[in-house]
This record gives structure tokens, sequence and C-alpha cells, in this order.
């Protein structure tokens, strides 16, 4: 079997070999280790193998594993950037802009303005990305391609976040034409946004299941599960 470390030097081997291939600048595109439902053990191998940003989906399971890195290991917790990259309920926000540095999965005006105003005031502001539903899947959270822009408007005028991006993720293809397609529609919006002068530096895009398509068509961040840590518990 191989290990956490192993795994992590293949992904980064495999983004530098995709940068390269779809010319991409070198570095152009930042690993995020998707953590949810992993055990401790392994988010610590990977530390230990030079990884430091991880998503997490859900709020009591990151709160309890900062915890105990918090009381065990506090060199680590305290050098950990931590994304929160699941979907939301309102009851969740405030802990949420309590205890993370970026919120990839924002979808409404609502959540954007609870973060703001929830997020304490000793804290920078907090990173945030608008989560598309690209694929229009009833099943998927984030906010339709129609109401984007206006959604980033007003992410614009809160002052405890800064709108750094668009994440999405997209419906399952196995055929990589297909992966690449869906890719670039979010692509397109994340451009536009751009050429409207909205200061955008940052394109979540992409798993371990695509990520190879999404680096083709733009991706600044890949989030990454199961190809570092293996199957989830």
């Amino acid at each position: 079997m191989t290990s956490v470390a192993d795994n992590l030097a293949n992904i980064k081997k495999l983004i530098t070999v995709y940068e390269q291939q779809y010319g991409r600048e070198s570095g152009a595109v930042q690993l995020l280790a998707a953590s949810k439902s992993q055990p401790l053990e392994k988010i610590l191998a990977a530390y230990q193998a030079g990884q430091r940003r991880f998503g997490e989906n859900y709020l009591q399971e990151a709160l309890k594993k900062m915890s105990d890195l918090a009381a065990n290991h506090p060199g680590v917790a305290s050098s950990i950037e931590w994304h929160f990259i699941g979907p939301m309920q309102r009851n969740k926000t405030r802990k949420i802009a309590e205890h993370f540095a970026w919120v990839h999965s924002v979808d409404s005006d609502i959540i954007a303005k609870r973060l703001s105003e929830q997020r304490p005031a000793h804290l920078p502001p907090l990173n945030i990305c608008i989560e598309v539903n690209i694929s229009n899947q009833a099943t998927k959270s984030g906010v339709p391609l129609a109401h984007v822009l206006s959604l980033a408007k007003e992410c614009l005028t809160l002052p405890r976040l800064t709108l750094r991006g668009l994440m999405a993720i997209p419906a399952f293809h196995p055929d990589f034409n297909q992966q690449r397609q869906e890719c670039h529609q979010l692509f397109l919006v994340w451009q536009a946004l751009r050429d409207q002068e909205i200061a955008l530096d940052t394109l979540s895009l992409g798993m371990s299941s695509d990520f190879e398509a999404a680096i083709a068509e733009g991706s600044t961040l890949v989030r990454i599960g199961s190809a570092i840590f293996g199957q989830r518990a």
C-alpha cells in the first residue's frame, strides 16, 4: 500500500505535469487536501509531507479535528490553513466564520451576510468563493449561472469578506472531453466576472476524478481527497 506521503508526492507531480501539458504557468495550481471523514493520523501524515491547506465538509467533524490538534499538536494547529468546502446551513455560519480561513461554498446573499457579520474582528476578512451549480443538478448546492454576477456584487459590499473566486462540483463524467466541457463553463463565468473588473484570483475546480480536465480549463485550486488519503471511512 502506498503511503499518504507517496500519494501526495504523486499528485503534486501530476499537477506539475498537467500545468506543463496544458500551457499553464508553473505553480499556477494550488493543492487543497480534502480531508473529510479522514482520521487525524492521515492529516498529520500529509502535514509532515509538507501539505498545509486542508478542506473539510462537515463542521462538527472539523471542529473536533481542530480541537484535537490544538491540544496535542499546537504547532501543527497554528500553521494549517482550513478551508470549508461543504454545503452550509444558516445555523452553522458563526462557527465557520470563527474557525476557517476560507469558505468555498457561499451560495446565497443570506449566507454571505451572516458570514460577514459573524467574522471575528481580530481575524482578517474571510476568503470566500461563490459555489456555482454549473450542471443544474437539483441534488447539488450552488447558485445558478444566471445569478452569479448579482451575488458577486453583493459579496463585494460586505466588509468582513474577501471574494476570491468561484467553486463548482461538476456532474460526474467518465469521459475526459465531457469533463473539460463542464469545467470550461465555469471558467467562462469566472473570466466574465474578471472582465467586469471584479478582481478574482481563484477558480476552485477539480477533484480526484477530474482534476486533469480542471487544470486544462484554468483551475487555480484542486480539491483532492481519496487520491491522497485513500477511500473515506
